[in-house]
């Protein structure tokens, strides 16, 4: 299952970025994540429960925007979502469409708590 090598980079970049910003504990994380990754969301967020367990993200919500595949036809720049990995052009007809989404996967972006200031 790749999903747990996915969460742990997942993890890794929060965690950096979370210690930049002085974020004591991540609440959630959005991710996007395009269909042609092949991941199963359910399985991520699954990892992700697990594997936040004692990190900055523990009991954090994590929330998936899925990409549909789109491609482009570059002989009549209709751009079109696919259906399966059938990349003929519904306008023209073309076979020679170039995939322009869905093969995305990183951090959107990730809501905390930062620490609390010594200063009073």
């Amino acid at each position: 299952m790749h999903e747990t090598a996915v969460v742990a980079g997942i993890l890794g970049i929060l965690e950096r970025s979370a210690s930049a910003e002085s974020i004591a504990r991540i609440t959630s994380v959005r991710i996007k994540v395009g269909r042609l990754r092949g991941l199963d969301v359910r399985q991520l967020v699954g990892a992700f429960e697990i594997m936040a367990e004692g990190t900055r993200a523990e009991g954090a919500r994590l929330v998936i925007d899925e990409v549909a595949v789109s491609a482009r036809c570059p002989s009549c720049e209709e751009t079109f979502e696919t259906k399966g990995w059938n990349l003929a052009c519904p306008k023209c007809g073309s076979t020679e469409a170039e995939i322009v989404a869905g093969r995305e996967l990183h951090v959107e972006d990730f809501q905390g708590t930062r620490e609390a200031s010594d200063g009073a």
